[in-house]
């Protein structure tokens, strides 16, 4: 008798995780089988320092077969879901197309680039959801100073050291801290630009950085910021983007050759192509995370709304500590609906948040102790060591290099921007075609 074959869409946060407890849970008698655009899992936390210089990209990057022996991996983007023949369908890497069929099912597909109907935007902005993204972002960082250094026209130069961010959640925050001091290293090896910072801008719709979060994490995040000279605006944000610059909502102007595209992520377009129940765009499912009517699916992570017992009919937020808490229970649960162990549903406790500022600065609370500068970056940094499943020993050795040393300052061109649309479904992938 075959074996019983569960398939695992996606290999992020959630995906990984159910993975790797199903490995264990298992011990052989049931066929695991990944499915995931490329072959490894990605520690997005750690991003940011990739754009920045500080990490070797290799370092966020994690093997799937050197981390879950035993699954099967299957390089495919998943692009639609047969509940009643219970297969999946993908495309593979070199564009061939194949179906998996399952006895369980685990959506885990994660998210995407949140795209907003402002003109321009998806023509000129520059995403952050991936390696690819994080390379070409870096490379082109490092042009536009080059490119600055060679101009002649003091208009041209201030435009391309103009650099506009959008968004100051998680993503936004740290990306604009860790460029900004990219940018500070790399100018001061141009002596022509001497004395000419480069200017970042960042924005939001919101009243303050970090929305959402605790006050005093946003309060030590802005300050930050304004000390390094970072324009926060609040209460502003993109309304048409150009090659040239960007219009701002309150009608300003602002020449520019850069426009990071930080204001959030959607549920990959996976979930909705499914057919299943929806609620907000994302998967519906029980406490248990399984899917109405179908409980031979189950669905975590960012495309699934599953019931937040903090915050009585809303769905969890889209974060890394969620999508994790609920991998592992997938599996436990898949695991009870073959008699192994009892299903239960989900609850989490809120263990903090941590946001990496750059330097020696960072804003934590650890089991909710508002934390900032050097013992926050230490609390920071030894959360990512620890939530890292590989490459500890040299993440440490690149943040040790980086803080004695400097920031490469050279762009190596492996990236074109092309090959890394905003509307990308696939943001792990370049598109080199595109």
């Amino acid at each position: 008798m075959a074996r019983a074959r569960i398939v695992i869409v996606g290999a992020g946060f959630a995906g990984y995780e159910a993975a790797r407890t199903l490995l264990r849970r298992s011990r052989g008698a049931a066929e695991v089988v990944l499915l995931n655009p490329a072959d490894y899992f990605l520690y997005l936390p750690l991003l940011p320092e990739v754009a920045g210089g500080v990490l070797d990209p290799r370092r966020v990057t994690v093997p799937l077969s050197d981390t879950l022996p035993g699954v099967r991996l299957i390089l495919g983007q998943a692009d639609g879901v047969d509940v009643d023949a219970r297969t999946v369908s993908f495309t593979g890497p070199e564009g061939e197309r194949g179906a998996l069929g399952y006895h369980r099912l685990v959506l885990a597909a994660g998210s995407v680039n949140k795209l907003l109907p402002i003109p321009g935007v998806a023509d000129h902005a520059h995403g952050f959801r991936g390696i690819p993204e994080a390379l070409h972002l870096r490379d082109h960082v490092i042009r536009q100073i080059e490119l600055a250094d060679a101009a002649t026209d003091p208009a041209e130069r201030a435009a391309r050291l103009t650099f506009v961010v959008v968004g100051a959640g998680y993503t936004g925050t740290e990306v604009v801290a860790q460029m900004q001091l990219l940018t500070h290293d790399v100018l001061s090896r141009h002596p022509r630009l001497a004395g000419t910072p480069a200017r970042w801008m960042l924005l939001d719709t919101a009243d303050h950085v970090l929305p959402g979060m605790d006050e005093r994490l946003s309060a030590t995040a802005e300050r930050v910021l304004r000390e390094r000279g970072v324009e926060v605006e609040m209460g502003t944000s993109v309304a048409v983007a150009t090659g040239t610059g960007v219009k701002l909502t309150d009608g300003r102007f602002v020449e520019s050759r850069t426009l990071v595209w930080c204001v959030g992520v959607r549920p990959d377009p996976l979930a909705r192509s499914t057919g299943l129940p929806m609620t907000d765009g994302r998967l519906r499912v029980d406490e248990y995370l399984a899917v109405p009517g179908h409980p031979e699916i189950l669905a975590c992570g960012d495309a699934a709304a599953v019931p937040d017992p903090a915050r009585p009919g809303q769905p969890t937020p889209m974060t890394a500590q969620h999508a994790l808490r609920q991998g592992r229970l997938a599996a436990h649960n898949i695991a009870a609906s073959y008699g192994s162990g009892r299903r239960r549903p989900y609850r989490h406790r809120g263990l903090g948040f941590v946001v990496d500022l750059g330097g020696w600065q960072a804003a934590a609370d650890p089991l909710h102790v508002p934390l900032s500068g050097p013992a926050a970056r230490l609390v920071t940094r030894g959360y990512h060591l620890t939530a890292l499943p590989a490459n500890r020993v040299r993440t440490a050795a690149d943040w040790l290099f980086t803080a004695v040393g400097s920031r490469p300052a050279v762009q190596l061109g492996l990236v074109p921007g092309p090959a890394v649309p905003l509307d990308s479904d696939a943001p792990e992938l370049a598109h080199p075609s595109r």
